[in-house]
């Protein structure tokens, strides 16, 4: 690169883009909205957790773009509204994580390290994860992609939780008994 001028557009390119990830202190919250006519809410407001009239839940949608095969494009789809589910839940359990582990400290509670009560909860990810139901699908008659949406109420999750017998038994009460709070703080910030 022996041309002055394109190394000044470099390094004027890796300085702003430095400037601007520098200035953003507060997260960036991006409205999901597809916009895709015809198309049911759920498809255009994507994944979320939500608190509603039947509970509160954890929703994934997921997509899948046209295959040659119909029922494993359909399948594709609930799996990707499934993985959205997991994704959901397991970002919901890590602010459970982090609250216990915050109330365990300021407790003077000597407790379990942050490593085992994490891996306690991806475990719990994984066994909440048979309870997400297929509630429902459509495909877009234009592009003949086939949307899923998979679903998770938190009394499954709170149950699961209840009969792991593995489990250290202070953190179990704790999400027995402020998994609700969270739940509806974090639908909240969500919003």
């Amino acid at each position: 690169m022996k041309n002055p001028s394109v190394v000044k557009i470099l390094l004027f390119l890796a300085m702003l883009a430095a400037g601007i990830s520098g200035c953003s202190t507060e997260s960036t919250k991006v409205e999901s909205n597809l916009g895709i006519k015809g198309a049911p809410d759920w498809v255009n407001k994507g994944s979320a957790i939500l608190s509603t009239k039947d509970g509160r839940l954890f929703q994934g949608v997921g997509s899948a773009a046209p295959m040659g095969d119909m029922s494993l494009q359909k399948s594709v789809a609930d799996d990707r509204a499934r993985a959205e589910v997991a994704r959901e839940l397991s970002s919901f359990l890590d602010v459970v994580s982090n609250d216990y582990s915050a109330s365990a400290k300021s407790g003077g509670a000597a407790g379990e390290n942050e490593e085992s009560v994490s891996r306690q909860i991806k475990n719990t990810t994984a066994i909440n994860m048979a309870g997400a139901k297929i509630i429902g699908s459509w495909r877009d008659p234009q592009s003949n992609t086939i949307w899923s949406i998979a679903e998770l109420d938190m009394e499954h999750v709170k149950s699961t939780v209840a009969g792991v017998k593995d489990m250290n038994p202070d953190l179990k009460r704790y999400i027995g008994t402020s998994a609700d709070n969270i739940f509806d703080r974090v639908s909240q910030e969500k919003k």
